[in-house]
């Protein structure tokens, strides 16, 4: 990365803190902003600047003048909600970021875009970045982020480098989606899985992908208009992550294993019954939530290894135990 302040949107999500954490640790002058201002107030202690912004109406030459390397992490990132509230934040806050930073003389752009691109409900084994996409995305979020994607990507030029990651089940203590899942389920007792949680998932430790984009943006030269998938790359069965999480939580949850095919079919009629409620409030089960939970995605990491010169440390089981220990004390 050149010298110069480095921007990092989405600095109070999972990742964004981990990332600013590192990058404050290394020496650089930090730049952030996000949702949450209270967080943000956190992130001010650690030596970074917060400057609250919304990216899809508000005038961004504030968190962008001067700046050299930007990591875009904000998104609306979520397996339910309406079309136009993920085009927003999403796709028009991508557009609009990179026109601030080509304006500002910003020369590095890292996006965080998603591998649930590749969801689908089959089994899919050491995906690449040349294996084809489905002919229909799963969710508004999956179709949103890979628009986002080949804007960032198309936007690369000689004086620009743009690179994108797709980082798996992000594994961390500020974690706000896969853990805070599980704990809501050990309240219960009972965690239904589809097939039993045969499934595999490569989660990817918070502190390996942090220094996963950190890379990126060291190499963006040599890879602009690349993407890269992004995975801890080690499979593990679903029911045996789950297991490692009640394990350390010291709680008694039953598994019951649903059928993938059923599991799908009442995620539909449970979508379709929240659509007409008030709110539109997030079902209790998705049809995208059943699919990534019921049928195997692993990747090839050759293509990050090679190119970005990165190689996941940790392995998912101690990540989790990480994650939950420094959780309780977030």
């Amino acid at each position: 990365m050149v010298s110069g302040p480095i921007l990092v949107t989405g600095a109070t999500g999972g990742l964004g803190r981990v990332l600013v954490e590192r990058l404050i640790d290394l020496g650089y002058e930090v730049r952030a902003t996000g949702r949450r201002v209270d967080i943000g107030a956190e992130l001010a202690e650690t030596g970074a600047q917060f400057i609250g912004c919304d990216l899809a109406t508000e005038s961004l030459e504030p968190i962008t003048a001067g700046v050299a390397t930007i990591f875009h992490l904000a998104a609306l990132s979520s397996p339910w909600g309406r079309r136009e509230a993920f085009e927003r934040a999403n796709v028009t806050a991508t557009q609009r970021l990179l026109v601030a930073a080509r304006s500002s003389g910003c020369s590095t752009f890292v996006f965080a875009s998603t591998p649930s691109i590749y969801t689908h409900p089959s089994d899919q084994m050491a995906l690449t970045e040349a294996t084809p996409l489905p002919s229909r995305f799963a969710n508004h979020y999956a179709r949103t982020k890979f628009a986002a994607e080949r804007g960032v990507l198309a936007a690369a030029s000689d004086d620009f480098s743009a690179v994108a990651l797709r980082p798996r089940a992000i594994l961390g203590p500020y974690d706000t989606a896969l853990l805070p899942r599980l704990l809501r389920s050990a309240d219960k007792g009972v965690l239904p899985l589809p097939a039993g949680g045969s499934a595999l998932i490569e989660p990817t430790d918070a502190r390996d992908t942090a220094d996963a984009f950190i890379a990126a943006a060291r190499t963006a030269g040599s890879n602009s208009g690349l993407a890269f998938n992004i995975s801890g790359g080690v499979g593990l069965p679903v029911r045996s992550l789950t297991e490692k999480v009640f394990e350390l939580l010291g709680r008694d949850v039953r598994i019951v294993a649903v059928p993938r095919r059923v599991a799908r079919f009442a995620g539909r009629a449970i979508e379709s019954a929240a659509k007409l409620l008030p709110g539109y409030p997030e079902p209790p089960l998705t049809a995208y939530s059943a699919t990534v939970l019921g049928w195997s995605q692993t990747f090839d990491l050759s293509a990050a290894k090679r190119s970005l010169g990165w190689t996941p440390r940790h392995e998912p089981l101690t990540s989790i135990e990480w994650a939950l220990e420094n959780m309780r004390h977030a």
